[in-house]
């Protein structure tokens, strides 16, 4: 079992993530873009088993780590410091966010036309952490339910989050962690086919929330977000919505944003 979960990564899934994994008794450490300084409230917040570093020591020093930051900043993954550990992936592509990653778009990236199939973003990410072990997972529910949703093992309205990698003894590492977190996990294969938990696909986001009233206003919309619980997502559920999905063209939903 880890003992540690490293971030890089610590906004609003990070953050997330952090809050439970304290609350199950783990020890985080946490980092972003800006520097160790900019954490110290969440720090405070989450108490004696916290504390910032650089995403160097993160990498280093996590038994698991998270890699929840924009898309655009995959390449900035201190790789070396990664090699050998299993990097959980919440990262979805937002091209409104990101900007048009060509590869993804179904592209060459040096422009010279049409390709064929086009990658997973986690293919990318794998080609960057070439020597570690990616499994996306955490990238098809927003923060909140995220919180929310948690629930022990055994529960009766315990939900269920896919995941996806190349290396079973990974998938086995991040099932485990996601039970002590409060959830069970569906396998839906390799980073190949972890598209159908990408924004725009039947089991992303949506499923987990309740039925948003109609007509409420900006400030209504956002206190609803905040307080209304979610929905229990069961694992014969997830596998349906998981089996269900069609590749189109990527998304542009930013409700689930796992940015640093």
């Amino acid at each position: 079992m880890p003992k540690t979960l490293g971030l890089i990564g610590s906004g609003m899934i990070g953050g997330t993530l952090a809050r439970l994994a304290v609350a199950s008794g783990l020890d985080v450490v946490l980092s972003n873009s800006r520097g160790p300084d900019t954490l110290a409230d969440l720090v405070a917040e989450l108490g004696s088993r916290a504390r910032a570093a650089t995403p160097a020591e993160a990498a280093r020093d996590g038994d698991l780590v998270v890699a929840t930051v924009p898309l655009r900043a995959y390449p900035r993954l201190p790789a070396a410091d990664l090699a050998g550990r299993t990097v959980i992936d919440t990262m979805n592509y937002y091209p409104e966010r990101d900007g048009r990653l060509a590869e993804l778009e179904g592209e060459e990236p040096d422009g010279a036309g049409p390709r064929g199939n086009r990658p997973s973003s986690s293919a990318l990410v794998q080609r960057h952490l070439a020597d570690s072990y990616v499994v996306k997972a955490f990238n098809n529910i927003d923060f909140r339910r995220l919180l929310t949703g948690a629930r022990p093992a055994g529960a009766a309205d315990r939900s269920a989050l896919p995941i996806a990698g190349d290396h079973p003894a990974a998938k086995a590492e991040v099932t485990r962690l996601l039970d002590m977190l409060g959830y069970d996990t569906v396998d839906i294969g390799t980073l190949a086919d972890s598209w159908r938990s990408e924004p725009g696909t039947p089991v992303y986001v949506q499923p987990y929330m309740a039925e948003r009233p109609a007509g409420l206003g900006q400030e209504e919309a956002g206190r609803w977000f905040f307080e209304t619980p979610g929905v229990p997502v069961p694992a014969g559920r997830v596998r349906e919505l998981v089996a269900s999905a069609t590749r189109g063209e990527p998304a542009g939903s930013r409700q689930a944003l796992s940015g640093d």
